[in-house]
């Protein structure tokens, strides 16, 4: 997902096939919102972004990447890289790069096969269109989980594609929790590169000494939700936690967010992970859930079609299958908690806000759809 989606004006005229043309209406607190299920039939459906030419470009975790326009989804694109589709590894995040119209550069994320297992990649491409058709060309791998494992979950995955250029990638502990707190382990982190892969001068150890130069912050579970915020000015991030305790957090370079020493979540035993809840030289996240609501897809909204909302949180969940907000003060302080389409859709998996304020959901499962939340009113 990239901060500041390009310049173009972004007007909803897909055309939805019959078996797709389905329209809800749901009462908020403030707000009658319209559902309308724009796309189905996706395998899976891990990750979105917006194109020029009222398009957007969509991942699927078996390996393909489609992209909708108004005369539907396309065929798979060719040329993507090879995943290791299991599990909850696969073909996951994709973002176009701030520069996409003059580039056609775009970012995807997948969990990369290789000795060992697999671990969390990133990789850019050129997206190139010959007519209906369309294929990734010049792909590079720019970032490489150091150490790949046999297990098929926790790979994190998200992208944020900075201002400055900067890339912000999150990684899982890949089930391996003490990995978390390794310091040379790309496992339980967030990333920061350059686009080109190298590692940006004001990294918190960019001569990987103290930590690896990759890596931006640590003691991360699994973060499947990120985005850059404009009302507290830095990324932002949702993770799973285990038995309870999902956080949401402002990942700053070099801290530790203390999984496994610190959490709010117990192990699925019921048994008492590390220390308790807090401790020295570890950071609090801004807002936790108990019980978990399986957090995916993260936006901070800033659009013109819900001023009720701006400046609030949203956020998917897998578990309980509905959109979190979270009502934020001007300062970013959380108010409260709004739970939205609750069990209509399924596994809400990504959140995007479009450049005409609307909202874009993608449903986790075998039939997955996109979702598109309008004003009902």
């Amino acid at each position: 997902m990239s901060i500041n989606t390009p310049h173009f004006v972004f007007i909803f005229a897909l055309a939805a096939s019959p078996a797709f043309a389905q329209t809800q209406s749901f009462n908020t607190e403030a707000v009658t919102v319209r559902a309308d299920v724009i796309a189905g039939g996706l395998d899976h459906p891990w990750g979105l972004d917006f194109l020029p030419g009222n398009e957007t470009i969509v991942t699927e975790r078996s390996g393909q990447i489609r992209i909708l326009s108004q005369n539907g989804l396309s065929e798979p694109v060719s040329g993507v890289p090879e995943v290791a589709a299991s599990g909850q590894g696969g073909l996951l995040d994709i973002a176009v790069a701030r520069d996409f119209a003059t580039s056609g550069t775009i970012f995807v994320s997948f969990s990369e096969p290789g000795r060992g297992g697999a671990g969390t990649a990133l990789a850019r491409a050129k997206l190139v269109r010959d007519g209906a058709k369309a294929r990734l060309e010049d792909v590079k791998v720019i970032f490489s989980m150091n150490r790949k494992s046999g297990t098929s979950h926790h790979f994190g995955s998200r992208i944020v594609v900075n201002d400055d250029y900067t890339l912000f990638v999150t990684t899982g502990d890949r089930g391996q929790g003490d990995r978390a707190q390794d310091m040379q382990d790309h496992a339980g982190a967030v990333i920061r590169i350059n686009a080109d892969g190298s590692i940006p001068k004001d990294n918190p150890s960019p001569d990987g000494k103290a930590m690896a130069a990759e890596i931006w912050s640590k003691g991360h579970r699994n973060l499947q939700g990120a985005t850059f915020d404009p009302v507290l000015g830095s990324l932002i991030t949702v993770e799973h936690g285990a038995k309870g305790g999902d956080e949401l957090n402002r990942p700053q370079a070099g801290k530790n967010y203390g999984w496994p020493v610190i959490t709010y979540g117990r192990d699925y035993s019921g048994a008492k992970i590390g220390v308790g809840t807090s401790a020295k030289g570890y950071e609090q996240p801004l807002y936790y859930w108990d019980p978990s609501i399986a957090p995916s897809g993260l936006a901070s909204y800033q659009g013109d079609m819900f001023p009720e909302w701006k400046g609030d949180l949203l956020i998917g969940s897998l578990k309980f299958e509905l959109l979190s907000r979270l009502d934020r003060d001007a300062k970013g302080n959380i108010l409260d908690e709004e739970r939205i389409l609750d069990g209509a859709f399924g596994r809400i998996r990504d959140v995007n806000v479009a450049p005409d304020g609307s909202i874009w959901l993608l449903t986790d499962e075998g039939d997955g759809m996109i979702v598109r939340l309008s004003r009902g009113d």
